[in-house]
């Protein structure tokens, strides 16, 4: 129980790795905000910690709309009157999908959208919680970046350059609010089989990536739920403006 007595916010936490790391931080004690673009999905992951007998709100949020975000924050605060941790986990990726195409071929709109919702939407949900955080003198955010932004990777220049510029933002807004007890980490995972319904030319997409691994298999949701408890709780409580790259190995900084 790691996080007894917390509350915490779930981007993207309707779908995929996203309903991971809610089950994972409800199963450490946490109260958990579940933050979804899709209404029905916020409400089923809520309704199941709830029956599983945790705390949890559904919240259905745009991270691209800036007022979508204030009201998530409210909400959140009207609810449990604080906000000790974030994890910005929503993204265009596999519930929202993208090209995977050559640098030609990405449509400028695509490219646009890429960097509002990947980019801007951290943006506007650590401004709607920062002031929650800063009054209560403590707090964790956790920014979801990628494997892909360290080493590379063709035909979805867009996402890498977005997920890239998290790792940046991350180290600007820790020393940002360094002062106010508030901690800002990210994560970078790899290659991870985080499809509902995976295809099987999803499988073998995955799979084409194991042989980059120390550890050669496959990389679950599940595999990333401990590096997010660990830099939501106190035992991170020194560390800030890092990113921990959860991958099996493939990439080593």
């Amino acid at each position: 129980m790691r996080l007894q007595g917390k509350v915490a916010i779930v981007t993207g936490g309707g779908h995929g790795i996203g309903v991971a790391y809610c089950k994972g931080l409800a199963q450490e004690g946490a109260k958990v905000a579940v933050a979804e673009i899709d209404r029905q999905a916020c409400e089923r992951v809520a309704q199941e910690l709830n029956e599983a007998g945790h705390e949890a709100l559904a919240v259905p949020t745009d991270v691209a709309d800036e007022a979508s975000t204030l009201n998530m924050a409210k909400a959140v605060l009207d609810r449990w009157g604080r906000i000790d941790v974030l994890i910005n986990n929503a993204a265009i990726f596999s519930t929202i999908p993208m090209s995977r195409v050559g640098i030609e071929s990405i449509p400028p709109d695509e490219w646009d959208r890429m960097m509002l919702v990947n980019l801007k939407g951290p943006f506007y949900c650590c401004r709607a919680v920062l002031p929650a955080m800063r009054q209560q003198q403590s707090g964790s955010i956790i920014n979801i970046s990628s494997g892909t932004a360290i080493y590379g990777a063709p035909t979805r220049i867009h996402y890498v350059t977005s997920k890239a510029g998290i790792i940046g933002f991350t180290r600007c807004l820790a020393r940002e609010v360094g002062k106010d007890n508030i901690r800002v980490n990210a994560i970078a995972p790899g290659s991870t089989l985080s499809e509902e319904n995976p295809s099987e030319e999803i499988i073998r997409f995955r799979q084409e990536r194991i042989g980059a691994r120390a550890l050669p298999r496959l990389e679950y949701p599940s595999d990333l739920v401990g590096a997010a408890v660990f830099l939501a709780s106190d035992e991170s409580g020194f560390i800030s403006g890092q990113t921990l790259v959860v991958d099996g190995g493939a990439v080593m900084v």
